[in-house]
């Protein structure tokens, strides 16, 4: 059997697919997770999501819709973190081309839905944004969210939307989401995080990153983020909730108007027309400021002090958590420093490794 899972943002929601997976479907299934080639600048420095064009070595999983397998490669000056997790996933990953708009989504999942013939059709996001009216003032990444509801609510196919670690992309709360999840379907385990456990050493996303130290045990207050946003790691964030895919729909302005279009501009420009902005402009805004940064270098006796001074005015907002990426804003270095940032922390104080996050201790510890 195959079971089709739809990564709705991107980034780290594929990740989190690959866990549901094995939480929800074990071994003996197959499972092939649609995704977008949409990361962070520290892994693609180019704004917006990648299309097929945007790679080599792309194989036909449909006559729609292209695999990415581990031998795959994004063209420079794009980076992409989908053939890394083709290599070390048992899963089929396979590429969402957005620049279509939600029509060419569409058009995908239909012709995945004929050709495959799935068991299941589940759309998975981490932190419940999908479920946005589009107007919250927390929000800040509808776009990519929003055309995936878009495309699946429009095939003839039933469609499972689930929500994985309510609150945890720092959108909306949980507070903000407890009236419109749907029943419990799992609340993820350590043993649920293993499947992931060697991908969640380099994968920069920060959502399903809490979510896997939720499953785990880990409990406090995380701070992500350039802009160091407090995520709340409670004993809800592991959860797995169903939703309503029609109310989502009905609640999500920008899906609805999304749903007719058919080149990725013209989706965008009705996000700024809807939700005041783009993702893609605060990328594209990001991207000049970061080309004009001279970080400095990297070593233990630099970084230590600055940690320290870090720690400590974190304990002071009630931080008990934080992830390499913020870790690595915060320490005034590049993207590029992160996993240099990470081994060296992990080597000098591996006490502080609470996996895959970084430990802020009280002052006593």
């Amino acid at each position: 059997m195959t079971r089709l899972i739809v990564a709705a943002g991107g980034g780290g929601d594929a990740v989190a697919a690959a866990m549901l997976h094995t939480a929800l479907y074990g071994d003996g299934d197959q499972a092939v997770i649609l995704t977008y080639a949409w990361d962070r600048l520290l892994i693609d420095p180019v704004p917006g999501p990648r299309g097929a064009d945007d790679f080599t070595g792309l194989e036909p999983l449909t006559p729609a819709v292209r695999k990415v397998p581990a031998q795959a490669r994004p063209i420079a000056p794009a980076g992409s973190t989908l053939p890394r997790l083709a290599a070390e996933l048992p899963h089929t990953i396979a590429l969402i081309d957005p620049r279509h708009g939600a029509e060419g989504i569409t058009h995908q999942l239909e012709n995945l839905v004929t050709h495959l013939r799935p068991t299941s059709i589940d759309l998975l996001d981490v932190g419940g944004d999908v479920l946005a009216r589009g107007d919250e003032p927390t929000l800040k990444s509808p776009l990519a969210d929003s055309l995936t509801l878009a495309a699946c609510c429009q095939i003839n196919a039933p469609v499972r939307l689930l929500v994985a670690g309510p609150g945890l992309d720092g959108e909306l709360s949980h507070e903000d989401l407890r009236g419109i999840l749907g029943p419990l379907v799992h609340t993820f385990t350590a043993a649920d995080t293993e499947s992931i456990s060697q991908v969640l050493e380099w994968h920069p996303s920060e959502a399903t990153g809490m979510l896997a130290a939720a499953a785990r045990g880990v409990r406090g207050t995380c701070e992500v983020r350039d802009a160091g946003l407090p995520i709340p790691l409670t004993d809800e964030s592991p959860t797995l909730h169903e939703a309503d895919l029609d109310e989502a729909v009905s609640r999500n302005e920008l899906a609805r108007a999304l749903m007719s279009t058919t080149t990725l501009d013209e989706a965008e420009s009705l996000s700024r027309e809807i939700c005041g902005f783009s993702e893609i402009d605060y990328e594209r805004n990001k991207a000049l400021w970061l080309k004009e940064q001279h970080p400095p270098k990297l070593n233990a006796e630099s970084v230590l002090p600055q940690l320290t001074q870090f720690e400590a005015e974190a304990r002071s907002r009630g931080v008990t958590h934080t992830t390499f990426r913020h870790l690595t804003e915060a320490l005034n270095l590049s993207g590029s420093q992160r996993d240099d940032l990470r081994r060296l922390l992990i080597d000098r104080r591996p006490e502080q490794f609470a996996a895959p996050l970084w430990h802020i201790p009280a002052g006593t510890e």
